[in-house]
């Protein structure tokens, strides 16, 4: 990756790194390691940006509200940092055409998958912790998750598609939707496939690095479509 597109990339991000490598090894997928051993994945920063991801909107949620308990601060938490709501962020920044992946990676779409979208994102904001703190690195996913924070919705205990799926397709006399799910790669790498069937149409398809994350993504698709339909 030369430095016009580390520049563009951080441009995208919102962060000048004074160590540009750091912002390299987040975009570097582990499917472009195993075709460049020398080359280390972002796995670790990752591990890292997940862990600050979670800090930063469990401070956010405690202090935006007072009156909610653990239960619900839990839950207004894991609405804002999960698989899918992180792979949307970085979609809409734009993240996936600096992501270095494999040759059959790309091949696949890999830069428009929402896992990896989502890695990305939390290796990225690992990048920024390690480059210049965590006060820094807490403004900027505040800053990149605005939209996703004012989306949780107080007072809602079950913020899940799935959940909200279910519930959806009850006010509808739908019935319950049913999963389809399918499983490539190795184990220590496997892609899952998933498919929501809603009254015996497919309504929505995801992907995910667990068979929970791709269910979840298939159902917030399913939601959109039947939304779509139903106006």
């Amino acid at each position: 990756m030369n430095e016009a597109q580390l520049r563009e990339c951080a441009e995208v991000v919102g962060h000048d790194f004074v160590d540009w490598s750091l912002l390299e090894s987040a975009l570097t997928h582990s499917s472009f390691t195993a075709e460049n051993p020398d080359e280390a994945s972002n796995e670790r920063l990752e591990y890292l940006g997940d862990a600050v991801l979670g800090l930063v909107l469990a401070d956010e949620m405690y202090r935006r509200h007072p009156d909610f308990d653990e239960g619900l601060l839990t839950d207004l938490r894991k609405s804002v940092v999960n698989e899918t709501t992180l792979g949307n962020a970085a979609r809409r920044m734009g993240l996936g055409r600096f992501i270095r992946l494999g040759r059959g990676e790309e091949a696949a779409g890999g830069h428009d998958k929402t896992s990896i979208l989502a890695n990305a994102f939390e290796a990225v904001i690992g990048a920024v912790h390690l480059d210049a703190g965590t006060e820094i690195a807490r403004r900027l996913s505040l800053r990149l998750l605005r939209d996703e924070i004012a989306a949780a919705v107080p007072g809602l205990r079950t913020l899940d598609p799935k959940t909200q799926l279910q519930e959806l397709t009850q006010d509808l006399d739908l019935g319950s939707p049913s999963y389809d799910v399918t499983d490539e790669g190795p184990d220590h790498e496997k892609t899952f496939f998933a498919e929501v069937v809603v009254a015996g149409r497919v309504r929505g398809r995801g992907t995910g690095r667990t068979k929970k994350a791709a269910e979840q993504e298939a159902a917030a698709h399913a939601i959109e479509s039947l939304r779509a339909t139903s106006e």
